[in-house]
């Protein structure tokens, strides 16, 4: 499990290089691709505390990649959100990460994927909306 960590970050780390970008950058940036998201579930979603949260966003916000919004529902709350070419480098580096993880498990057979997958699922357990 350790080695396969490793690997996946690896991944990460290489497709963020290609973007000029911090690997936790690209995880965030790949979070967005389905659209905004409040800070708090960012915070949740990558595992980081409220302040780590912020500054990271803040780096990306500098670049021009994402922007912040407050909640129509509660002012309090903030919503992140890619910008146009956020989202342009949040689909290539989203693409690059799953082609370069296709690539690593392409000779295992249709049914070993699916076992895998579900392993892996079981494992990991529901993840945050």
């Amino acid at each position: 499990m350790v080695r396969l960590t490793h690997l996946v970050q690896r991944v990460f780390d290489d497709a963020s290089r290609h973007h000029d970008l911090t690997p936790q950058q690209a995880q965030l940036l790949c979070r967005l691709v389905d659209g905004p998201v409040g800070m708090t579930e960012l915070g949740r979603m990558l595992h980081l505390e409220k302040s780590s949260v912020t500054g990271l966003v803040d780096r990306v916000e500098l670049r021009g990649l994402i922007t912040r919004a407050r909640s129509t529902e509660d002012r309090r709350a903030w919503y992140v959100a890619l910008t146009e070419q956020g989202e342009r480098v949040a689909v290539d580096t989203h693409h690059e990460v799953i082609a370069q993880l296709e690539k690593l498990v392409g000779d295992i057979s249709t049914s070993d994927r699916e076992r895998l997958i579900s392993l892996i699922a079981g494992i990991i357990g529901p993840q945050p909306s």
